[in-house]
């Protein structure tokens, strides 16, 4: 069965503000020294698996020709553009409408843009069984990571270490994220796997339970489908998308479905979720600094720095988030930069929009 790719690319990347703007997102940024950005490291590490040709990007309308730009080997048609973002449900699902239409069915590996993985031939093997199982009667297979702490900033998976299908285990269910003694208490108990946000599964598969757990999404769905190639089709697509209810896929399918699989992911993944990521993807000097730019330092351990032109001189500092860019200057403590957000509601609310 033909495997294809379906790459979500329309996020806003705003806990990485300064850096991460509208008009150059966080997935379009370089935060490796290679220079490559992330969307352009996630295609290069499945291509050993899927042909390019078989990539659909979905992404906001907006950044259409930076997808372009950095990933010209994908086909424009291949480009799935969303008027509107209405979170993950939707997103797959016209994802799915096109790889269905073109393929009649195949089996679609749906991956972040953003995520960093170090051990890419691991990565790439654990990909290919999860592919291959979900050829099998109907499964919905999902990569789970092995916990190496108690983390609070992401949901978890709880598997039944009694019931495999080779290396899969049967899903019991997805729990939100959760309080720091709850996350210990996953931990420790061996059963639950932090949710990467990777999912394998046939179009169809996935589009029979859109059917099932959300109608009125695959309705609108299969109106875009009809109009797909017509000259009404963005006008269906746009009227449709409005539409729909914001869902994401883990509430309005995950969380319901009965037959979900996991792999167990151990191929040094991080979701990139905000800055102090960085010093977990980059080099640290003596000092535990992360120092890109005209920056010179006394004292300071633990900190991030990130300039452009203009000296930053930085003495005495600990665990600090310096990033200054041409029109802002970010300053945080490590513990406050999931408060980064609050920072960009404060400029919508002073309708500051110059800065986002």
């Amino acid at each position: 069965m033909k495997y294809t790719a379906l790459i979500m690319a329309g996020g806003r990347g705003e806990r990485f503000w300064p850096k991460s703007r509208q008009s150059m997102p966080k997935q379009f940024l370089s935060l490796t020294d290679d220079g490559k950005s992330m969307i352009q490291l996630t295609v290069e590490r499945i291509l050993p698996l899927v042909d390019m040709e078989d990539i659909f990007i979905v992404t906001n309308q907006d950044y259409r020709d930076m997808v372009h730009q950095q990933l010209p080997g994908v086909p424009e048609g291949n480009i799935l553009c969303e008027p509107v973002g209405k979170n993950t449900a939707p997103c797959i699902g016209l994802g799915a409408v096109h790889i269905a239409r073109k393929y009649g069915d195949a089996v679609m590996a749906v991956l972040p843009s953003d995520h960093m993985i170090t051990y890419s031939s691991i990565f790439l093997n654990t990909l290919r069984d999860a592919c291959a199982a979900a050829e099998q009667e109907g499964k919905l297979m999902t990569i789970g990571i092995a916990p190496d702490s108690p983390e609070t900033g992401y949901g978890y998976i709880k598997f039944r270490p009694d019931q495999a299908a080779g290396r899969a285990f049967s899903v019991d269910r997805f729990v939100e994220k959760p309080d720091l003694e709850t996350a210990k208490a996953y931990v420790a108990s061996e059963q639950y796997l932090w949710n990467s946000g990777m999912f394998i599964w046939k179009a169809s598969t996935i589009l029979q339970a859109l059917e099932r757990y959300l109608p009125d999404i695959y309705g609108g769905l299969c109106r875009i489908r009809g109009a797909v190639g017509t000259e009404l089709e963005q006008q269906v697509l746009e009227r449709e998308f409005r539409a729909f209810q914001p869902e994401s896929i883990d509430y309005g399918v995950m969380e319901k479905a009965d037959n979900i699989y996991v792999l167990t992911g151990a191929f040094g993944w991080d979701d990139v979720g905000s800055w102090p990521a960085v010093s977990r993807i980059k080099k640290t000097n003596e000092y535990g600094n992360v120092v890109e730019g005209n920056v010179v330092t006394v004292d300071t351990k633990n900190t991030i720095i990130q300039g452009e032109g203009r000296l930053i001189a930085a003495v005495g500092l600990r665990n600090l988030i310096v990033v200054d860019t041409e029109d802002a200057l970010l300053i945080c403590s490590e513990d406050s930069a999931g408060e980064i957000r609050k920072v960009l509601e404060n400029l919508r609310i002073c309708n500051r929009t110059e800065y986002l």
